[in-house]
């Protein structure tokens, strides 16, 4: 199928494909947090330790696998409860610009947050928590709003620098509970993702095609 720029493209501001792609990612989004709810229940009910077992433990090799695990873990209801809407949020603008593109950012920034935390946070703490995936997430709202002159990207950052402002001092060693490392290098991953999977601008000189064309009759 060809299309011309804006004709039911789901990156085009205002399309009935875009508010669809925006839809489709919301749901999915709202799918992810019940998961993170249900592990948290069962660590608490079968007090598995799973924080102890499976969070990021900063220069110990035994601690290594908290990079992959942590971000599905967290200290407690009252912690998850504050990453939940932001990641809901954030998440699904960053999913409703493609699902793959989404799966690979997220996991630049897993790698990037948690072993940035890994290398320079202090031994003797446990980190845990999706806070690290939540800045990345900004991180790449703000990068594609510029690299990808994406102005609807760009106000969805704005409008969570309103809401959440007093949070994104969190990149700043203000308080030693919160792991201010995950939240610096998620931002940066963010950023890195957001460079390395950036959309590609169409040539205006011709249709322009979708990734996956299709044959119409």
């Amino acid at each position: 199928m060809t299309l011309h720029p804006g004709s039911g493209d789901p990156h085009q501001f205002g399309t009935e494909a875009f508010y669809a792609s925006i839809g489709r990612a919301f749901v999915a989004m709202c799918a992810v947090v019940p998961v993170l709810f249900l592990i948290e229940g069962l660590d608490q009910w079968l007090g598995a330790g799973f924080d102890a077992a499976a969070g990021i433990i900063p220069q110990r090799i035994d601690g290594l696998d908290g990079v992959f695990f942590s971000p599905f873990l967290h200290h407690g209801f009252d912690h998850l409860y504050s990453n939940s809407i932001p990641l809901i949020l954030l998440g699904t603008f960053v999913l409703a610009a493609g699902a793959r593109r989404f799966l690979w950012s997220t996991l630049v920034i897993v790698l990037v947050s948690g072993l940035g935390v890994w290398f320079t946070g202090s031994p003797s703490t446990i980190v845990v928590g999706a806070s690290g995936v939540i800045f990345g997430y900004l991180g790449i709202l703000l990068t594609r709003g510029i690299f990808e002159r994406s102005w609807w990207n760009f106000a969805v950052f704005l409008l969570v620098g309103l809401l959440y402002g007093g949070q994104l001092v969190g990149v700043l060693p203000t308080d030693e509970r919160i792991s201010w490392q995950g939240h610096l290098f998620g931002l940066l991953g963010g950023i890195v993702a957001a460079i390395i999977f950036r959309r590609r601008r169409p040539d205006l000189g011709g249709p322009y095609r979708s990734e996956s064309p299709m044959t119409m009759p």
